[in-house]
Formats: structure tokens, C-alpha cells, sequence
């Protein structure tokens, strides 16, 4: 599936309903956005599964976003 979006004049962009059907993203949702390259790749974050072990790295990321969520919401 491939759109193509606008960015406004506050660099912001609207991710087609199609995209967020799709993904089963919905309003207040997060995504991670990161640089891959010269690519911006928008992902839906999936939690890891119950039980599952993760590397140190990957649970201080873990942490640290939810940090910084938490942050937002106060």
C-alpha cells in the first residue's frame, strides 16, 4: 500500500484511513517514527509477548518511551 501526504507548515502529515485501518490504529494511538537511512518509517509499536525475554537494550528503550509518555500526560 503506498499514499502519498502532504506535510504541513508545522511539519506535521496525515497517515491515510486506509493505512490506519489497516494497522488498526486509532485516534490517541502512538507510533514510533525513526530514520532509516533517507527513509522516515512510521511504525505501530507492538509490546513484546508476555514472557518473552528481551535484551538490556531493548528493555531500557522500553523504559525510556514510557517515561517520556508518561511525561506527556501530566
Amino acid at each position: 500500500m503506498l499514499s502519498l501526504v502532504k506535510v504541513t507548515r508545522k511539519g506535521q502529515i496525515t497517515i491515510p484511513k486506509e493505512i490506519r485501518d489497516a494497522l488498526g490504529i486509532t485516534e490517541g494511538d502512538y507510533v514510533l517514527v525513526r530514520i532509516e537511512g533517507d527513509r522516515i518509517v512510521i511504525e505501530k509499536p507492538v509490546p513484546p509477548e508476555p514472557g518473552k525475554p528481551i535484551g538490556s537494550d531493548e528493555y531500557r528503550e522500553l523504559i525510556r518511551e514510557l517515561d517520556e509518555m508518561r511525561s506527556r500526560w501530566r
